[in-house]
């Protein structure tokens, strides 16, 4: 059979015990039959449990003997089947009853819980509606972050907050919305709940503020709770007293940490700083402080009450202080063991009293420093040729040298004043010191421009004044970055007519250097080519595009060699040009090409470190000069032949006319016999003639020693008197018969002086014949001597004869030159050579002093002592006598020791006149 667990008309399950009880019931139909046989049976047996019970329990029932036997026979008349059937029956009989009534009592818990169920969802509903309702009235924003760590779930109702973020996604994104402090201290606080479930509660502060001041700045409440394992986070606005208690806490945070800030601030300045309480005890101190009053810390002195200021110094601190409360001295405090001086500031307020001590004795000693350091400058601007002037911000002059003044004509009560700048410029306007311009206004803001123009800050800017009086004055102005401007003002009025002539010289230099037939090269410091003219190009035959590329000296060298190949001569070129020492030689050599031309080669260094090389093409000169040479070493070699010549003839000649003369004299005398007075004149005209022969001779052999380098002079002292005086009466026969009148003028005390005395007679007697020689009969000739400074000695022969025209003068020293001049004097033109040749021996010189018609003097100036020189040098630069001798003692005169022209000439006028008046 089957059984349809569905409830008619709902559709649904019936129940597990309502099918279990309707099972029973089908069961039951089958076996009513068997139940109405064994129904007594089931009677007695149910009831036998019940008297069984009783009896045990005591009790006095008695059914009688009848009732059980009546039981026993029915239970022994009954089958097993029989009892089989019943016993299932009342099992299940038992069990449906016992079904019926579980369902029944679960049915009943059922529904009773299911109204508890009911009423508990109702209540929560309404706790959610209240919590929902004061969550949106607190205006919060709520973060729940799930066991699984996903996403967390974030409820934003910010309400009209301003202060809370009104879309989810910006929410956890603290420093968009949070002050970074804020920020930071709740995202530590979050992982901290997260990861170890440590609940907090802060307070934050937002960037969102409630108005536009720093006061109406946004507070939130932060709130973290773990809840069943998940950590929330809940986020409110705070308003009304809660507000303002954040507000106050967060001011009191920031003002402590300020606080915090200045103490520490203050604690590592060197100045000491302190505060008061309102009754004047000390509260605070900062390490410099302690360090002033010698206590350990700031705290030391604080709890010890040691005053920095004593009594007398608060006193006077009182009686400057201003109104604000605000008290500021200068005084000298002991601060350690030293007494310094400080810039002492004291503020008093109604509660506290601060003040601060700042050392100003290194300041104060700077401070006249450079007071002392303007004054110099100053000082030195006075002294400078540039006008100065200094304009502050305000335009104003601040200051002004000496030259300002005196270049614009400004006068000092007006500068004094400190004018703007733009009344100086009126004022220059108004005087005519300035050039009028087309438009003045315009000029004068373009130069005021400087003070303004943010392009003029640390960079000069330089303009050119034209003045009326036809100078031009540089003008450079500076502005600096506080807006101050310095002005300097120089005439360059000179400097730009330089510069032009300087210009227009390099032109003509450079004109000249390209005109030059000379290769001029010119080599930098670095030996890269710095200048050339075309020549130099031209003679080694290089382009102008190699060489316009300022190449090195090492490439330029290189390109020469290709015409002259001398490693030794380039190699000493390229190091004067880069030679890095201080003193550079010069360089010269001769090059001469495979082409057959002739180079001349110079270098010279630069006093900047430039080198200079000159090439110059020599070929043709080169050339003339090597047969000049050959030439001239011809005319030596025939000079020198010459000279042989001459010296030898004129030995040879004077031995004969030493004979001569010797035999003339003889016959003078009278030795063979006696002779006619018309021989005897005769014999007198031979001594003369002859002796006049030798004495020429004489000269001709002194010249030519002295021309070959071999006469030595015998240097001894020289009574200069008795030398005048000598040579004087040497010609005293030929004064008489010329008629002409000597007048010596040789002072007492001339005393001596180092020389030959002999070749000095001979210079006297020389000047004196040529004076008598050149003067008509009634003439008078002067010898004068005199000593100058210096010691030298003048010898100094005048005559009145008919002077020297200026085409002779410069011939009179030559040998053999005799010019008559118009007198009877004839001679061999030897005379004043010996003179010239013997001075200069002796280290004199010698003068000549005539014009034609006044007569002529000639004057012999020798030094007094002999230096020792090697050698003397004839007119032609010979080599001359060497000396040999110095500062000898004089010796007596020896006449018959005279050999020379002089002497010579002297003993044949003495002869002739012996023989004349014999």
């Amino acid at each position: 059979m089957r059984i349809d667990w569905r409830q008619p008309g709902k559709g649904g399950l019936v129940p597990p015990l309502s099918a279990v009880a309707i099972s029973t019931a089908a069961l039951c139909n089958g076996a009513l039959s068997t139940v109405a046989r064994i129904l007594p049976l089931a009677a007695v047996t149910l009831l036998l449990p019940a008297v069984a019970w009783a009896q045990a329990g005591g009790g006095s029932l008695d059914l009688g003997t009848e009732l059980r036997r009546q039981i026993t026979d029915v239970h022994t008349s009954v089958s097993q089947e029989e009892l089989a059937a019943l016993s299932l029956f009342l099992g299940i009989l038992f069990f449906a009853v016992l079904a019926a009534i579980l369902y029944v009592r679960t049915r009943a818990r059922l529904q009773l819980a299911e109204r508890a169920a009911q009423e508990r969802i109702g209540e929560l509903s309404a706790r959610v509606e209240r919590a929902e309702g004061l969550l949106a009235v607190d205006q919060n924003v709520l973060v729940v972050w799930p066991l699984d760590g996903g996403e967390p779930e974030i409820h934003c109702d910010p309400g009209p907050s301003r202060v809370l973020p009104s879309r989810r996604g910006d929410v956890l994104a603290f420093g968009k919305w949070l002050d970074p402090e804020s920020a930071l201290d709740l995202e530590k606080q979050i992982v901290a709940l997260r990861s170890r479930g440590e609940s907090f509660n802060l307070t934050l502060r937002t960037r969102i503020r409630r108005g536009e001041t720093a006061a109406e700045a946004g507070f939130v409440e932060a709130d973290g709770r773990s809840a069943a394992g998940r950590a929330v986070l809940r986020i409110r606005d705070l308003a009304g007293q809660r507000r303002e208690l954040a507000d106050i806490s967060d001011r009191h945070k920031r003002l402590a940490r300020d606080v915090e800030a200045l103490r520490a601030l203050l604690d590592t300045v060197p100045m000491p700083a302190w505060l008061c309480d309102a009754e004047g005890r000390l509260s605070w101190a900062n390490r410099a402080y302690a360090r002033a009053v010698g206590a350990d810390s700031g705290a030391a002195a604080v709890d010890a009450g040691i005053e920095l200021l004593d009594a007398t110094e608060r006193n006077q601190l009182d009686a400057d202080r201003r109104d604000d409360g605000v008290a500021h001295r200068q005084m000298s405090l002991a601060v350690g063991r030293a007494q310094r001086m400080h810039d002492v500031w004291d503020v008093d307020g109604e509660r506290y009293r601060a003040g601060i001590a700042i050392d100003i004795a290194d300041a104060e000693t700077l401070r006249r420093q450079l007071a002392r350091r303007d004054d110099t400058h100053a000082r030195t601007l006075d002294l400078v040729a540039t006008a100065v002037a200094a304009f502050g911000p305000d335009q104003r002059l601040n200051y002004y040298n000496r030259m300002f003044g005196q270049l614009w004509g400004l006068d000092a009560a007006f500068l004094n004043a400190g004018p703007g700048f733009d009344e100086i410029l009126d004022r220059l306007r108004a005087a005519g010191r300035i050039q009028e311009p087309v438009d003045y206004r315009d000029w004068r803001a373009d130069q005021l421009s400087v003070f303004t123009s943010a392009d003029t800050v640390d960079a000069a800017r330089r303009t050119l004044w034209h003045l009326p009086d036809g100078r031009t004055v540089s003008v450079v102005m500076t502005r600096q970055a506080d807006g101050s401007v310095s002005a300097l003002f120089e005439d360059v009025t000179q400097s730009l007519d330089l510069e032009s002539r300087v210009v227009a010289l390099t032109e003509v230099q450079r004109e000249t250097l390209d005109s030059l037939d000379e290769g001029i090269a010119v080599f930098g410091t670095d030996g890269l080519l710095k200048l050339y003219n075309p020549a130099f190009s031209e003679i080694w035959r290089l382009s102008g595009d190699r060489l316009g590329s300022q190449p090195h000296v090492e490439a330029v060298i290189g390109w020469c060699r290709d015409l002259y190949d001398d490693t030794a001569v380039w190699a000493s070129l390229r190091a004067v040009v880069t030679s890095l020492q201080d003193s550079r030689e010069a360089l010269s050599r001769r090059l001469e090409r495979p082409d057959r031309s002739v180079i001349d080669l110079r270098a010279v260094p630069l006093p900047d470190g430039a080198t200079l090389v000159v090439f110059t093409d020599v070929s043709d000169s080169a050339r003339i000069e090597k047969a000049l040479r050959d030439r001239n070493e011809a005319l030596i070699t025939a000079s020198r032949i010459k000279n042989e010549f001459v010296h030898k003839v004129s030995y040879e000649l004077r031995a004969p006319l030493t004979n001569i003369i010797g035999f003339a004299q003889l016959m003078s005398d009278g030795e063979p016999g006696a002779m006619s007075e018309r021989q005897r004149e005769y014999a007198g005209h031979i001594l003369s003639s002859s002796s006049a022969l030798l004495a020429i001779i004489n000269d001709i052999l002194d010249l030519a020693t002295v021309d070959a380098g071999v006469m030595e002079l015998d240097i001894g002292e020289v009574d200069i008197r008795a030398a005048v005086t000598a040579a004087a009466e040497s010609l005293n026969d030929r004064l008489a018969s010329s008629g002409i009148t000597l007048d010596l003028d040789v002072p007492e005390d001339i005393g001596t002086m180092q020389a030959d005395e002999k070749r000095i007679r001979q210079i006297l007697f020389n000047l004196l014949s040529n004076a008598i020689g050149f003067s008509d009969p009634g003439h008078a000739v002067a010898l004068g001597v005199s000593r100058d400074r210096t010691g030298r000695v003048t010898f100094a022969v005048r005559d009145e004869g008919p002077g020297i025209p200026d085409d002779v003068r410069r011939a009179v020293f030559d040998r053999f030159e005799s010019y008559s001049l118009g007198t009877r004097h004839r001679g061999a033109g030897l005379g004043l050579s010996i003179v010239k040749s013997f001075v200069e021996l002796h280290g004199g010189e010698v003068r000549l002093d005539s014009s034609p018609g006044r007569g002529t003097t000639v004057a012999c100036v020798l030094p007094a002592r002999q230096p020792l020189r090697a050698a003397a040098r004839s007119e032609d630069g010979a080599p001359g006598a060497t000396i040999h001798e110095l500062d000898l003692p004089a010796r007596p005169r020896d006449p018959g020791s005279e050999t020379s022209a002089g002497a010579a000439g002297a003993d044949a006028a003495a002869a002739g006149s012996a023989a004349r008046e014999r």
